[in-house]
């Protein structure tokens, strides 16, 4: 999921876009019919879908373009000397396409139902909990990111299956508080799909500082392993 560079920029934005593309429209279609159905997928379901469709983009795009499909990890890996600076702005502007596409087509096919899938903080006695989600939102991508950083070099599979299931875990603890978005495409999508922007600045200010204190964090966790390797016994 790092730097590629024996590949071109243009066939790296496919992949970004393609794979956003099937987040979203997976991920927000199982919302969107659980809504329509009555309960009929779950929560449990909208989280394992989400996992999983990171899971396949992960296993089948990663070797072309690193399978960011998140501005925020896309961030991050920027700011981990691990993506060209480059490839920063065309990479994210691939997967906020790809995004409001799977939203767009969801909307010409079922309407606008139920704000398509967007991330909107919990209401409580009619307050909605920005600030808590704010912080739930930069948890959850700080998290996000830290494991993408620490596994990236690992065997594809392997990858595909830890990131899958990091975002299944967080999206079933943080979804009915936040939306567990982690991901700044994946809620401009929805948003621009139904018109519904209530407090969006959370779902771009969350995921960005998350993604950013991962950095950092990884770094140390690498010099603590090395420092504790110079250091032990032979």
């Amino acid at each position: 999921m790092a730097n590629l560079p024996g590949i071109s920029l243009g066939r790296q934005c496919a992949p970004e876009a393609a794979g956003t593309f099937l987040l979203v429209f997976t991920g927000t279609s199982a919302m969107l019919f659980n809504e329509l159905s009555g309960g009929a997928i779950t929560h449990p379901g909208i989280a394992t879908t989400f996992g999983m469709a990171v899971m396949l983009a992960v296993f089948t795009l990663a070797p072309i373009s690193g399978a960011h499909i998140n501005p925020a990890v896309t961030l991050g890996f920027w700011a981990a000397d691990r993506l060209e600076a480059k490839r920063l702005a065309p990479y994210i502007a691939s997967q906020c396409a790809g995004a409001i596409l799977a939203s767009g087509l969801l909307l010409g096919l079922f309407g606008n139902q139920t704000a398509m899938g967007s991330t909107l903080p919990i209401e409580i006695d009619g307050q909605r909990l920005v600030y808590p989600c704010l912080a739930l939102e930069t948890l959850a991508t700080f998290i996000l990111m830290f494991v993408i950083l620490r596994v990236t070099g690992e065997n594809i599979s392997t990858v595909s299956v830890i990131v899958g299931g990091t975002v299944a875990m967080l999206s079933l603890f943080a979804g009915p508080i936040s939306g567990a978005s982690m991901n700044p495409a994946r809620s401009l999508a929805p948003a621009v799909a139904s018109g519904n922007f209530t407090a969006f600045w959370i779902y771009l200010l969350g995921p960005a500082i998350g993604a950013l204190l991962a950095v950092p964090a990884s770094r140390a966790m690498r010099l603590a392993k090395h420092t504790g390797e110079a250091e032990s016994p032979s």
